[in-house]
C-alpha cells in the first residue's frame, strides 16, 4: 500500500486531511489539543475535524499556531515554519460589550456531549441577530471554525475563557 505523503502541513491544512495522511499525527495533536481526544468519535471525525484547520485547533488548545505546526512537521520530516502571526482571535473585551445588549443565549455543551455539531443552531441564531445586539455562545472549548465563518459574516467577537472547559463567546453585528 502506497502512502500519500506528499501533504504540505500549514496552519491551513485540515485536521481530517492531516490524520489521513499522517495517521501518527493523530496522538501528537491530542498531546497539543486534549479536546481533540473527542475525535475519536465517527461524527466528530466526519464534521469537525472535517472543516478545522491545524491554526484554529492550535487556538481551540491554546498554544501559537507555529509551535503546533512545527512540531507536526517536525514528526515527519517537513522543513520547519518561521514567523507565523497571531490568531486573530479576540480574547480583550470590547467596548461593544455591554450585558444588556444580549438577546439570544446558547449553550452547546449538550449538543457537542451528544456527538452532534452546533454550527447550523448558532449560524441560524446570528443571522437573526439584530444589528448591536449580542449572542451569547457557551461552548466546552474555543470553537474555532464556527468563530471565523461568523467573523467571515461581518461579526465580531470576543471570547470570554471562564475555565479550561468553559468558554463564553459573544457575536455582534
Amino acid at each position: 500500500m502506497e502512502q500519500k505523503h506528499d501533504l504540505i502541513i500549514t496552519p491551513k491544512t485540515k485536521v481530517l486531511e492531516l490524520i489521513e495522511t499522517y495517521p501518527e499525527l493523530e496522538d501528537v495533536l491530542i498531546e497539543y489539543v486534549p479536546t481533540f481526544k473527542k475525535l475519536k468519535n465517527p461524527v466528530l471525525r466526519r464534521t469537525v475535524a472535517k472543516i478545522a484547520t491545524l491554526q484554529q485547533a492550535a487556538a481551540i488548545g491554546n498554544v501559537k499556531t507555529e509551535e503546533l505546526i512545527n512540531r507536526l512537521r517536525r514528526e515527519v520530516g517537513q522543513e520547519l515554519l518561521t514567523g507565523e502571526g497571531g490568531t486573530g482571535y479576540n480574547y480583550q473585551k470590547p467596548q461593544w460589550f455591554s450585558e444588556e445588549k444580549i438577546t439570544a443565549r446558547f449553550n452547546a455543551s449538550e449538543m457537542l456531549a451528544a456527538g452532534e455539531h452546533p454550527v447550523n443552531q448558532v449560524l441560524s441564531d446570528l443571522k437573526q441577530l439584530e444589528d448591536g445586539k449580542i449572542y451569547q455562545l457557551i461552548a466546552p472549548f474555543l470553537t474555532a471554525p464556527l468563530i471565523d465563518k461568523a467573523s467571515s459574516l461581518g461579526l465580531k467577537h470576543w471570547i470570554d475563557k471562564r475555565s479550561d472547559g468553559e468558554y463564553f463567546i459573544y457575536f455582534v453585528k
